[in-house]
This record gives structure tokens, sequence and C-alpha cells, in this order.
């Protein structure tokens, strides 16, 4: 506001130098701020081009500012145990609560524990582990090793393992080799630093991927022959058991745990209907709402993803190769589509196959603008990273574990964990699940190490059903659960043990 004083000179109002001086704080700080977005965009872009990646797990409580190699340091615990390598021992009383918390929500492992730790039915094993390090993992190991068993272990994703509770094992004297952003070199690394120890020689194996696996028998073919069984978890990892099967290679039992019911049907089912939403969430802040979102292959895993999507309010579509599953996706109100039909109009494509090549370079060069793009499956191969890596795109690393591609005309694809599993790179997983996982593995190591010669022959197999009965009825008290016993003459009429198993083989939960 401009007013006139008597010798008709101009001056300014009170209230006109406010707004003015708010203008300038305004400006000050919006300056301070575009140096700071450019700073954070510089170090992004610095960060994607040496392929830098986070060492924050999705508690949060990893640390980035460690950048020398664990494998470079030397590393002791409280009690000068030396044997492991991980982030930072520091680290250790927070991965243990992280642990504690686990425990609460995993009753079946927990009573697992305490019903079989008298006998040890696990004492004399040396199990060499290559799975997700994560707390629910943990409790896994522990529970193993109050079973009798020896353990070492290493990360079978070289981004999902928490580097706290890595720490947290390692202060307890588990010889435990993973951290956070492993290089490839470094993955494979920790699995030979497990298996390859001048004291002590693995007699079993629980692997997730087959990665374990495949290093033991191509690197150290003598001790293979020695193993007393393998327990697979992953659908990666089981098709190369029956590969090598079929080919002749396979010298020892395999157990398949991936294909039990109680992995089946509430790991891959109901713990991806909960943790895909989170993992998408954390990453991209993304709503879900009216979004139109491809969830490739509809087995137990995509039909977690595709019912929690379609509860959010996605438009949800499946691609699929099985006339079965694809059937039930039409049934369950999925429209089935090829992505190459749908490409350049959709918002999310989730991959869950356990294929190569689901997602090709030229399917993303036909998406549009921000297009999402991760996978639930277990391996990396199902999206064509690979083929990103050329001197026509541009990476740039907007947080962790998200990376925009650039194309030349300035289009934007968000990659999650680098084609890696979302959830498990990027979020949390229901520990209680996880128990009814843990639990089923740790019954299928001590059915393989305990029995008798001739049992099982150099082939691989499925849990037997009473184990899938026997950890289902573990976690049922957590419920108050009460099932209703069957009489003589019920069990009689329908040919069963009043103590089951209830179902055949071939039955389909």
């Amino acid at each position: 506001m401009i007013v006139q004083t008597v010798s008709g000179q101009p001056i300014q109002s009170s209230s006109t130098k406010c707004l003015e001086e708010t203008q300038q704080r305004r400006e000050v700080r919006y300056k301070n701020l575009t140096s700071q977005r450019n700073r954070l965009h510089d170090r992004s872009i610095s960060a994607s081009s040496a392929e830098s990646y986070s060492s924050t797990s999705y508690t949060g409580s990893s640390s980035d500012e460690d950048d020398v190699n664990p494998r470079d340091k030397q590393q002791k615990n409280s009690k000068d145990f030396e044997d492991f390598c991980v982030r930072n021992i520091q680290q250790a009383a927070f991965g243990r609560r992280e642990m504690e918390i686990a425990e609460q929500e995993m009753p079946g492992l927990m009573a697992l524990r305490k019903r079989a730790h008298g006998d040890r039915p696990l004492s004399g094993a040396k199990i060499v582990g290559c799975t997700h390090i994560t707390a629910q993992t943990a409790v896994l190991i522990e529970t193993l090793a109050a079973l009798g068993a020896q353990v070492r272990w290493s990360a079978c994703n070289i981004y999902s393992t928490q580097n706290e509770v890595a720490a947290a094992l390692a202060e307890a004297g588990y010889s435990v080799f993973a951290w956070k952003g492993e290089s490839e070199d470094d993955f494979w690394w920790c699995i030979d630093q497990c298996i390859h120890s001048d004291s002590w020689q693995p007699n079993m194996i629980l692997d997730d991927g087959g990665d374990a696996t495949h290093l033991l028998l191509k690197r150290y073919p003598s001790i293979f022959s020695m193993v007393k069984g393998i327990v697979e978890e992953s659908v990666t990892g089981v098709h190369r058991l029956y590969q090598l099967s079929k080919s002749g290679k396979l010298t020892v039992p395999a157990m398949n745990v991936n294909d039990s019911v109680t992995k089946t049907k509430f790991d891959n089912l109901y713990s991806c209907r909960e943790s895909v939403l989170d993992a998408l969430k954390r990453t991209t802040d993304v709503m879900f709402g009216g979004r139109q979102v491809v969830v490739c292959g509809y087995g137990e895993v995509g039909k977690g993803c595709c019912a929690a999507l379609k509860g959010m309010g996605a438009v949800v579509m499946v691609t699929e190769i099985d006339p079965i599953c694809a059937l039930q996706a039409c049934m369950d109100g999925f429209r089935i589509v090829k992505l190459s039909e749908v490409v350049r109009h959709v918002d999310i494509v989730i991959t869950c196959t356990g294929n190569k090549n689901v997602v090709t370079r030229e399917l993303m060069d036909r998406m549009k603008n921000s297009c999402i793009i991760c996978n639930m499956g277990h391996s990396n191969t199902e999206i064509d990273v690979n083929s990103l890596r050329t001197a026509d795109l541009t990476w740039e690393r907007v947080r962790s574990q998200v990376d925009h591609i650039i194309w030349p005309d300035g289009k934007r694809v968000i990659l999650i964990a680098e084609g890696r599993l979302i959830n498990l790179s990027c979020s949390s997983i229901p520990s209680f699940v996880v128990s009814i996982t843990a639990a089923t593995q740790a019954l299928a190591l001590i059915e393989l190490f305990n029995a008798p010669p001739g049992r099982y022959k150099q082939d691989v197999y499925l849990l037997p059903k009473k184990m899938d009965e026997y950890v289902a009825s573990l976690h049922l008290p957590s419920f108050d659960a009460h099932l209703t016993e069957l009489t003589e003459e019920q069990a009689k009429y329908l040919g069963l043990s009043k103590a089951g198993p209830f179902k055949p083989n071939y039955y389909r939960y």
C-alpha cells in the first residue's frame, strides 16, 4: 500500500514492509531448498553411476555411512569370536531386540523349539544355510541350534539382509557372512565362506534359490556327495533340483518345501498379499485406487498380489501361460491379457512367474512415463535389467532401492530393487507366516537328517502330509482354534486315522 506524505513524497505503510520482508524470507528459503535439492540430485546421480547401493534395512536401522567393504575389516565380537563377516557388529543390541519382537509373532517355531529341545534331533547336523537374513530367519537359526545343529549362514539376496540382525547373530557366536548391498562377488564369497572352513564340513543344506547347492556341487563335489540332505524353499531352487535329478547329477536326497501346503498356501499367498502393498508404498508412495496394474503370473504369489491390489481399488489384469491358472483368474474377476497388448497404458507391472525375461527391453521402451516395475518372484531374471544398462539410458537413484531409468525423450520408468524380490528387499514380511515356513523347514531338516538309510533315494521329495498338518497345528492355538475330532465311526467311514493325515497327497487345498 503506497500513501502520500504532506510533501507529496510516497512512503510505504508498515503492512507493505511486512509483506516485502515475508517475500524476501520466502525467496531465501526457496534458494536454500533449491541448493539442497541440487546437492541431493547430484549425489543420487553419482551414486547410481557408481552403482553404490544403500545399506539401509527396511527398519531404517542400518547405516549407510560405513563405505568400507566388510571383507576388508578385522572383525570380532565381545567374546573375541572372529568367524563372521557383517556390516557393523556394533548394531548387535538393536538386532537382538528385532529378534525378540519376531519371536512373539512366531508361535509355531517357538513351540517346536520347546518341544524338541530335550531330544536335540539335529545333534551332529552341520547345516550350511543360504536364505534371507532377517529377524525371522534368526529365530529359525537359533531354533536349529537349540535342536543340536551347528550352522553357518549366508544371504540368498544381496539386498534383503538386515544388518543389525546379522550383527546380533555374530555377537551370539554364529558364523554369519552377509550384509545389505553385497556385490555379486561378495555374494559368492560369503556362500563360499560358509561352505569352506578348516574345522567344519557341512552335512545338510538349507537353501533358498539353490545358490549354496550350486556352489557346493560345482566347487566342492566331494563334500556335496557326503551331504545327507537338501531342503529347498523357493520355486527357482526347486526347479534347479529337478533339473539336477533329471540329468543324474543329484547325488543326495532333497526335500521340496516350496510345494508343501504350509509353504505354498501361507507364505506364498498370505505373506505376499500383505507385503506387496507395504513394499510399493514404502518405495514409491503410490496411490493404488484406480491404477492399472498387470500381475504376471497367477500362482499363489500372483493370487496374493491380485487380491491385495483389488482390495485397494486398483484395476488388475493378469498374464498367464497356464490355462488352469488363467481360468482361475477369470473366475476371480481378473482380465487375462498379454503384456504387449496393454503395456502402453499400465501404471504398475509386477512379475511373479519364476521365469526369465518376462519384462523385456522392448516392452519397457513402450511403457508410459512413471510406470513402476517390480518383481515378487524369487529370481532377479524376470525383468531384463541388464538391457537397461546402455549408453542411451540414464540411471538416477532417487531413494534406497528405487531407480529412475530415463529415456532420451525424458520418459522415466521406476525400477524397484533392480528387479530383485521387492518385499524382502524393501519392506517387512509378517513374522507369523514366516513361522509357518520356518517350522516346515526345520521339520524337513529333522526328517532328512534322521531318516534311516534307504528311506530317501537321490531324488526330490515333498514333505510328508503328516508334517504339514503338524506345522499347522502348532499355530492354531494363537487363534484359540479348537479342532473337531472324528469319532471312531466317522474315521472308519472316511477310511482315515483319527490322528491324520486327513487328506491324500493329491488333494488340492
